[in-house]
């Protein structure tokens, strides 16, 4: 079955024309108060066009690729913090603009990742933002554990809450595959909409893959992983182990989103590309 036109039988759900998923028609494609801008035209904004990523992989579903993994690095001691590179100011087009890229794992690691389901006219994604990168609690997740451990919408994510992920389990899929926790990152004092969700992961497979993938080893540290958590389907909200129709479509030990039951697998990085968009112009 074509990726463009995969959705699992079993859901139900009505297929979309072929190529309405595709990446170059996602490029049109906003959430919130984005603006549809295609990707074959000239924008106002500066930034778009093919981006190289790594992602964690797509392997069922709708979703025409995977999403895009966030780098991170703990603090601090036990403070979790996404990576955002060094911005710079550069001419293009005849005007200055801020960018914000680096080197990362033998790869270009740039913010133009994040350029997809209208992320890219979030205030956290202008590379000069004054957001302070931690990554920290959302609202409403989906784990129990969350609330459990008393932590607060807006708290600092922190080791600590992990410590327990060689054996955690919540009674979907297999125990002991690693802890997740759902978070928001440079989006501190925004609107709920401007909001940008991502997942964190601690899992001894991270840890694994960190000693041979060279991006992960950079990327990820003491087995946390993150990523951007916005399906590139039509932008829902998927999580690691959270939902138990999950496992009628295998994605009981993996990403699964509920919406149109795309699945991904956060312990296969793949490298891939992707129309981005320009940002928004002034």
């Amino acid at each position: 079955m074509p990726d463009e036109d995969k959705y699992p039988t079993e859901s139900g759900r009505r297929r979309f024309v072929k190529g309405v998923v595709g990446s170059a028609a996602l490029a049109s494609v906003g959430t919130g108060a984005a603006a549809a801008v295609g990707a074959a035209t000239s924008s106002t904004g500066a930034g778009g066009g093919i981006t190289e990523f790594i992602a964690i992989e797509n392997t069922d579903g709708p979703a025409p690729r995977g999403m895009p993994v966030v780098p991170l690095e703990i603090v601090n001691g036990n403070e979790l913090r996404g990576v955002w590179p060094e911005v710079e100011t550069v001419t293009e087009g005849g005007r200055q603009i801020q960018v914000a890229e680096m080197e990362l794992g033998g790869i270009t690691y740039t913010t133009e990742w994040f350029q997809y389901c209208g992320v890219q006219t979030l205030p956290g994604i202008e590379p000069g933002a004054d957001q302070d990168n931690f990554f920290r609690a959302a609202s409403n997740p989906p784990y129990q554990w969350q609330q459990n451990a008393g932590v607060e919408p807006g708290d600092k994510l922190t080791t600590d809450l992990f410590e327990d992920y060689e054996t955690w389990g919540n009674g979907i899929g297999r125990s002991g595959l690693g802890k997740p926790a759902m978070g928001t990152w440079r989006s501190v004092d925004v609107s709920a909409q401007d909001t940008i969700p991502v997942q964190v992961l601690r899992s001894r497979r991270v840890e694994r893959l960190a000693e041979e993938n060279e991006f992960y080893a950079a990327a990820t540290q003491d087995g946390f992983l993150a990523w951007l958590d916005k399906c590139t389907h039509f932008c829902c909200v998927p999580a690691f182990k959270a939902y138990g129709d999950s496992a009628k479509f295998g994605g009981e030990d993996r990403v699964y989103c509920q919406c149109h039951q795309s699945v991904y697998d956060p312990f296969n990085p793949v490298q891939k590309s992707f129309v981005a968009l320009p940002r928004p112009g002034d």
